[in-house]
């Protein structure tokens, strides 16, 4: 494995010598670019909590062998539906409970959108990964007719967009940041308890091994499979709320921001274990954050990053 990183870094160090740069201070600039101050700091821990968050959501569904490439629209899904409250009845609810509807709408959201091809896989067999990528392009097709249709901000006059959130509608923060930190942490100790020690994640673990041992031992497999997908869509709703109200303070077309394909990368390199999510999600978030530096410090473009 240390290799396999000696190597990866060599390689891009390749790349960046060809574009007529130093790579160790390339390299350099993006750590710094991402950890060396207060405000760089808290920009990266912003990249890291829904990347986290997503990678934990479709963690018990790849145990399963259910093939999830629907977290996108998940969070988009958990997403709508907070953002309906922050938008129609932040004057009718007091701060604690908005959020706190805001949290649970998005939670069952986001695993209604993931029941919905749990249940044409349990029942009929249906390929998950094609409809759950189907489903990221229909969850954002719905928010581009809400901004342009129901949810249109009166102010937008050139380019339709939705209103900003009311400050009761936006989540408080803790050391700096949002307390979304704090929930994103707390799901990771609870999926590894949950896949570890509990009896749902060892039925899970069973039918992703063999669906026909899972039958022959009693298991209820079509249960199991939509239990299991709704729990990692509403996961992945949660993430949409915590974007949302945490960070973005409305929603639009780009509120997933590709997490759900990123968190795909997470979830195997860490071979499905919540707390080696926390190590990779952290390197990635430095990544993103880092590469935004280096466009500025050395004109390199973001994606050489």
């Amino acid at each position: 494995r240390i290799a396999a990183v000696v190597l990866a870094l060599c390689a891009g160090g390749l790349l960046i010598l060809a574009l007529g740069h130093n790579p160790i201070a390339v390299y350099a600039d993006m750590v710094t670019g991402s950890l060396s101050t207060k405000t760089t700091l808290l920009a990266t821990a912003k990249i890291a909590i829904p990347l986290l968050g997503a990678a934990l959501a479709i963690t018990p569904a790849f145990k399963m062998k259910f093939w999830n490439i629907g977290a996108e629209g998940q969070i988009t899904a958990g997403a709508i539906a907070a953002t309906y409250f922050a938008l129609y009845q932040f004057g009718n609810m007091p701060r604690p409970l908005l959020l706190l509807v805001m949290f649970l709408t998005a939670l069952v959201a986001g695993g209604i959108w993931g029941l919905i091809p749990a249940i044409f896989k349990a029942r009929w067999g249906t390929n998950e990964t094609l409809f759950t990528l189907m489903l990221n392009y229909i969850a954002i097709g719905i928010v581009k007719y809400l901004r342009m249709g129901p949810w249109k901000s009166p102010a937008s006059a050139g380019f339709p967009k939705i209103d900003m959130f009311d400050g009761s509608a936006r989540l408080p923060n803790v050391f700096g940041l949002n307390i979304g930190w704090i929930i994103v942490l707390a799901l990771v100790v609870a999926m590894f308890v949950y896949m570890k020690y509990s009896q749902h994640g060892y039925e899970l673990s069973v039918v992703g091994e063999s669906e026909r041992t899972a039958r022959y031992v009693g298991m209820n497999v079509p249960k199991i499979i939509m239990r299991t997908v709704f729990m990692s869509g509403a996961i992945a709703g949660i993430v949409g709320f915590l974007i949302v109200s945490g960070s973005s303070y409305t929603l639009s077309d780009t509120t997933s921001g590709g997490y759900g394909f990123t968190a795909i990368t997470v979830a195997w390199l860490s071979k499905l274990n919540p707390f080696s999510m926390v190590v990779i999600t952290v390197f990635l978030a430095i990544l993103t954050k880092g590469s935004n530096t280096i466009q500025t410090d050395f004109k390199i473009p973001a994606s050489a990053a």
